[in-house]
């Protein structure tokens, strides 16, 4: 193995640690939902504007961040945002009210907003477009182990030692990752491909006028919408409507995101193989991208239609494993186009609308279950949004070829459709 290959796995490993950890944190609320929501007398509709609270902070965030990794040192921003992040999950144990809770999970927001800025400018530099499918797909699929080992583990602590144990270990055991990125990782300001020229700095008023940029975001609101409801609800779904144990739940509900962590990884290998033996980087992610869509789109209504607990479960592991093949490929699409002087900034941007899907979710959610006593409208909407992050993909993205963002150039293409 050559140092430039021991570098490059090196920096993957870390990366996908890191995000990893950063799902764990922010998904540990919705372990103990239940405890929280008893423990402060919190209404369906209060809890849902606790979960909302990281995905406002965090989406709102992302532009800024998403400007500063194009511009800075990667590496430490990294850093210090991940300082933030786990001392604001560690600080929730702590927490006597609601209001702290609340103030607490804006910072944890914050925090965690520059983990995709920062890696997917990572990625760019660092691994050539044959090789993106597989970066991506692991570090994609360590936001669905992050998920399903917090469910596993954290709620079968939580049964023995009470919320507030949860919060203490993941925040404190986090901090373990920060001494060997500052030791291992160099300075990410340049990349170490070989890149098309290029020019930097690439302002947001360029981004503006891309349709792909719509049509990549429009999706990611999408699936903002449908993962911060799976994140957010499930484990009080399966709690308090299919009625299991704090110790089922914990085993149960870890399956759908172990399912789609292994498509996760599939996916990705899947069109980088593809691509390899010479079809477009079109055909090949937006294959696993609608795919995987209309598929979780299908499965996830059919599980809240079904009486049967572990048809259920079924159901929900094929949704989550079809919405892994599409999670895999969605950021190598904005790699791709963006290229790696505006990699930071489109991701950040796109992130951020994402998350604006990902804030609305779990307060509608926490509203419509108040409304109704029951999760059957919210499954559907998250269901429909799916179909609409189709559309987007379908109607604005076109072809998956790196943007030119020279202006004469850009005008000229666009004088020509």
């Amino acid at each position: 193995m050559t140092m430039k290959s021991a570098s490059s796995a090196t920096l993957l490993t870390l990366m996908v640690i890191a995000i990893g950890v950063n799902y764990i944190d922010r998904g540990s609320l919705s372990i103990v939902k239940t405890d929280v929501a008893a423990e402060f007398e919190l209404s369906s509709v209060q809890m849902g504007w606790l979960f909302s609270a990281f995905f406002w902070s965090y989406a709102l965030s992302q532009v800024a961040t998403g400007w500063l990794v194009d511009r800075f040192d990667v590496k430490w921003l990294y850093a210090g945002g991940f300082l933030v992040w786990s001392l604001a999950t560690v600080s929730m144990a702590m927490s006597g009210s609601f209001a702290i809770f609340l103030l607490l999970r804006l910072v944890l927001g914050v925090g965690e907003s520059i983990a995709y800025p920062a890696t997917s400018r990572m990625i760019v530099m660092n691994f050539p477009e044959r090789r993106r499918g597989i970066a991506n797909a692991l570090i994609d699929a360590a936001t669905k182990l992050g998920p399903m080992l917090a469910l596993l583990f954290g709620g079968l602590l939580v049964a023995n030692s009470g919320w507030r144990s949860l919060f203490v270990v993941v925040g404190l055991g986090g901090l373990l990752w920060l001494p060997a990125w500052l030791w291992l990782v160099p300075s990410q300001q340049k990349p170490t491909i070989d890149a098309p020229k290029a020019r930097t700095n690439v302002p947001f008023s360029e981004l503006f006028k891309r349709q792909e940029v719509w049509g990549t975001s429009l999706g990611f609101f999408c699936l903002g919408y449908t993962w911060a409801f799976l994140l957010s609800w499930l484990p009080a779904y399966l709690e308090e409507s299919r009625h299991f144990s704090k110790e089922s739940m914990a085993l149960f509900g870890s399956l759908p995101f172990a399912a789609m962590a292994v498509t996760s990884l599939c996916g990705g290998w899947l069109a980088d193989r593809w691509i390899h033996a010479g079809a477009s980087a079109t055909l090949a992610r937006k294959v696993f991208l609608i795919g995987g869509l209309v598929l979780c789109s299908v499965f996830m209504f059919a599980s809240v239609l079904t009486p049967d607990p572990r048809a259920c479960i079924l159901l929900l592991c094929l949704a989550c494993a079809s919405l892994g093949f599409y999670t895999s490929n969605v950021w190598a699409v904005t790699q791709t186009l963006a290229g790696p002087n505006a990699a930071g900034q489109w991701t950040g941007l796109q992130n951020a609308i994402g998350n604006i899907g990902g804030a609305i979710s779990p307060a509608l959610t926490g509203w419509l279950v108040q409304e109704t006593g029951s999760y059957y409208s919210a499954f559907a909407a998250a269901s429909v949004m799916l179909v609409v992050g189709v559309f987007a993909y379908v109607g604005l993205v076109r072809q998956i070829v790196p943007l030119d963002w020279d202006d004469e150039k850009q005008e000229l293409q666009g004088a020509l459709r």
